[in-house]
């Protein structure tokens, strides 16, 4: 059986009071999990080291699933992985991310982000939070009921769409500033990849 294809990519910015250890644990749990399964080859990038463009336009297009793990930093992504995202991106233009915007100059109104070349491929998101998950589901609180996937990160779920990729169940971290339980968070998060990528017999 042809193994699952994995781009597991480490957002997690060390910058000012962040030395980004959280995401890099996440990051690493996940080369774990993989490793630990047969049936899946992985490939890792962490956006703090020297990258080369051209070869991170290479893992998206090798990649059957892309795994981002980040924080977010004032209700986005940190600077660093947006970089890295508009660097590869502009890259991989006719090089296998997408071709164009999608569309035609007889119709310029219609089919807009339908120019993505990685159709076929999935993504997953995890993000950490120093918000409480309750933020985001309790009336009157800051996210007004809005969650992370429909509220902050829709503009990240519609960059990866405009590529062509679908995504997976998104995990979320809350609370890892003042109440962290990393303990709990990679139980959960075990868990999680289990159910996403080990089907149950």
């Amino acid at each position: 059986m042809e193994k699952k294809k994995i781009f597991i990519i480490n957002g997690g910015q060390v910058f000012g009071h962040s030395g980004g250890r959280f995401n890099k644990a996440i990051a690493e749990a996940s080369i774990r999990f993989f490793k630990s399964h047969s049936g899946f080859d992985v490939r890792y990038i962490d956006i703090n080291e020297v990258y080369d463009p051209v070869q991170q336009v290479e893992n998206y297009v090798w990649a059957d699933i892309v795994i981002y793990h980040t924080p977010v930093w004032w209700f986005q992504l940190p600077h660093g992985l947006k970089k890295f995202i508009d660097v590869v991106f502009t890259e991989g233009h006719n090089k296998g991310i997408y071709r164009s915007d999608g569309r035609s100059s007889a119709n310029p109104d219609i089919n807009y982000g339908t120019g993505g070349l990685l159709h076929g491929r999935k993504y997953m998101v995890t993000t950490s939070w120093n918000a409480p998950a309750a933020a985001f589901t309790l009336p009157g609180e800051f996210f007004m009921e809005t969650s992370v996937d429909d509220g902050p990160l829709f503009g990240f779920h519609r960059m990866n769409a405009f590529t062509g990729m679908t995504p997976l169940e998104s995990m979320h971290f809350h609370d890892v500033e003042k109440n962290a339980n990393i303990a709990a968070d990679m139980q959960r998060y075990q868990k999680h990849l289990e159910k996403v990528f080990i089907p149950s017999n």
